[in-house]
């Protein structure tokens, strides 16, 4: 069984997609990537019947009040097999740190110049935030591509005290 559900989160709504007993889809509405064919009807913030989901939305609450650092709810990614494997390497970023695309790159035994694929297949992570695709920058450090938007993928890096947060000064 199939079901989404929108609810609500500090950087927009959020889609959750849960099939069976996994979570298959997290996107922001509205996002490139956004998945084709949703209708408008399950686009509510009526309380979820997926266990699943439920699960995900109280763990997405926790991790925006700062309370969580990784995910327990069983997720379940359909993609080509570089995709699985970009998004399985994407799941060993510890919260609060960074990766580059060419660091992704090499952990998969890819040369440098394999850096665009890489960051195509991080695009398509249909599981954001708990699939920490946000956690990965350009190699000279800016924040490029994500899927939500770059003001969203820097306000996560922030949550997470990690590059992109605002430099404070004491003076």
């Amino acid at each position: 069984m199939i079901e989404c559900h929108v609810g609500p989160s500090p950087l927009g709504h959020i889609l959750y997609r849960a099939e069976n007993e996994a979570l298959t889809g997290l996107y922001f509405v509205g996002q490139k990537h956004f998945p084709p064919g949703v209708p408008e009807s399950t686009l509510s913030e009526h309380a979820p019947t997926s266990r699943v989901i439920a699960i995900a939305r109280e763990e997405i609450a926790e991790y925006f009040a700062g309370e969580r650092t990784d995910f327990s709810v069983a997720v379940k990614l359909a993609g080509t097999p570089f995709q699985q494997q970009v998004w399985e390497q994407l799941r060993l970023i510890p919260f609060g740190e960074a990766w580059t695309y060419g660091d992704l790159a090499r952990r998969l035994g890819l040369p440098p110049g394999a850096s665009r694929a890489v960051g195509g297949a991080n695009g398509r992570n249909p599981v954001a935030i708990i699939v920490p695709c946000h956690r990965v920058i350009g190699g000279d450090g800016e924040l490029t591509g994500y899927a939500g938007g770059v003001d969203r993928k820097r306000h996560l890096l922030t949550l997470e005290g990690g590059p992109g947060r605002e430099q404070l000064s004491l003076f």
